[in-house]
């Protein structure tokens, strides 16, 4: 198993402002359901009330291994789509938070200072809404409430792992600290996704709650699309140590190559 500890930051010019403000912004939001933990079951999303357009105000009865649980529920924002957003800046516990801000500060800082501040900014937020589109498509009449960065910050790692694959990033692995590339420790990442994902849709867990697999899958694949297109174009792009560090890993035409018979 690996720790991400950090990466290669020599050549970021100057602080990540947005992946601050959202690191920020994740940890207030936290420290107000410490006080109000009403606030949490009404301002995380729940696909019922996604899919239906009703606000549930009642705890839900749910069967689980042979017994009914009582899913608890709380007025929330109108409407009621407003959970979507919120629910990306809430979290459900001090290792969940943990883990969810470790991951932005050490991936995020690249992929702003690639994208832009404003561009980063709007390319969080819809990761985020491809995390949860995903999370309801599996499961759209669950009454159970999801919370959590997790998508946004999957789609930060799939971009990341497309702009920085060769990057190092620093991380423990069997008790030793390594660098390896990113494509490799991100490409894992993934896979594991997937599987926990898959074993959790064909037990049926994803009804009775737990790691919202489906919202790291469906945001991580906006990161790779949004990371795609970003390579492939943003003419408008400021000219910056990374953008440069890009060009020189792309493959160089055969003219260009150092062989006096392509010279012109």
């Amino acid at each position: 198993m690996f720790f991400p500890l950090s990466d290669d930051d020599r050549q970021l010019m100057h602080p990540a402002w947005v992946t601050i403000g959202l690191i920020i912004a994740n940890a207030l939001v936290f420290l107000y359901q410490l006080v109000d933990p009403e606030f949490t079951f009404g301002f995380s999303f729940v696909p019922a009330e996604i899919t239906t357009g009703t606000d549930l105000v009642e705890p839900v009865p749910v069967p689980l291994d042979g017994q009914t649980v009582e899913i608890p529920q709380a007025p929330g924002p109108t409407p009621i789509y407003l959970t979507l957003l919120t629910a990306m800046f809430m979290h459900g516990g001090w290792g969940h938070i943990g883990g969810n801000m470790l991951y932005l500060w050490i991936f995020g800082d690249n992929v702003e200072h690639r994208f832009g501040a404003w561009r980063f900014l709007f390319f969080y937020l819809v990761s985020g809404f491809a995390g949860s589109a995903a999370q309801i498509a599996i499961g759209p009449d669950s009454v159970i409430p999801n919370l959590g960065a997790s998508g946004a910050i999957s789609g930060v790692l799939g971009a990341y792992m497309v702009l920085f694959p060769r990057n190092q990033v620093h991380c423990i692995i069997l008790f030793r600290l390594v660098s390896v590339p990113a494509i490799l420790v991100l490409g894992l990442w993934i896979v594991l996704q997937l599987v926990s994902g898959g074993s959790q849709i064909v037990s049926g867990e994803q009804n009775a709650g737990g790691v919202a697999y489906a919202a790291h899958v469906g945001g991580f694949v906006a990161g790779v699309i949004a990371g795609a297109l970003a390579r492939l174009g943003m003419d408008d792009e400021p000219d910056t140590p990374f953008r440069r560090a890009i060009r020189r890993a792309e493959p160089t035409p055969p003219q260009y190559r150092r062989n006096p018979r392509h010279w012109r």
